[in-house]
């Protein structure tokens, strides 16, 4: 009762919640931050990365938010109250105690992440795709388990969890399930038609 109480206080006192699509790298979270902007929410971005064969949509992504764990003045996050911030999931932990969040959590087989990832380093050129398949994917789990235990655990954290492949094959319920998350403000037929599965790729069995 005192923690459901703490959550309706918070986002009083500190302003608009900040919303964070976050996840495992590949797994949906530029596919969401374009439904959301399509919406009616204000991405928080510096379009610095270039929509390119891996991402032919954007990436919408946020430069600096790479150095959260680093940096000591995180008061530039103020600005992105009311707005859509992409983070990935290690970094969750990192974002300050100031604002209030509600967190998308973007979820994907691992297979399918591990392959796109492969495929993105290899056309990339940077670096070595012979990792053991099996050590990154516990690795992964790992980090999913820590994100969620975070976003749980804390008074100004709400979260939702997306299925990749349920917002492929079902966008009309995932963009519902959203807009009931983020208050029923948004705009669901430009959400739904904000997802394109020809931009599903790798597929596993």
């Amino acid at each position: 009762m005192l923690d459901a109480l703490r959550r309706r206080l918070f986002p009083a006192r500190n302003g608009p919640p900040i919303v964070v699509v976050s996840g495992l790298p590949r797994s949906g979270t530029s596919m969401m931050m374009r439904m959301l902007e399509a919406g009616g929410i204000a991405i928080l971005t510096d379009a610095e990365r270039a929509a390119d064969i891996d991402n032919p949509k954007g990436y919408f992504e946020f430069e600096r938010i790479k150095d959260l764990e680093k940096e000591t003045d995180k008061s530039y996050l103020r600005e992105g109250r009311g707005k859509a911030l992409k983070a990935i999931s290690f970094l969750l932990k990192h974002l300050p105690d100031e604002n209030d969040y509600r967190v998308i959590f973007m979820r994907r087989d691992l297979d399918e992440v591990l392959d796109s990832q492969e495929k993105m380093i290899a056309r990339l050129a940077q670096g070595d795709t012979s990792a053991d398949r099996e050590a990154m994917k516990e690795a992964y789990r790992n980090d999913i388990v820590r994100a969620r235990l975070h976003c749980r655990g804390r008074v100004n954290f709400e979260l939702v969890e997306v299925h990749y492949r349920a917002a492929i094959d079902d966008p009309a319920t995932v963009a519902r399930l959203v807009n009931d998350f983020l208050g029923g403000h948004l705009d669901e037929a430009a959400m739904r038609a904000a997802v394109d599965a020809s931009l599903y790729r790798n597929r596993s069995d």
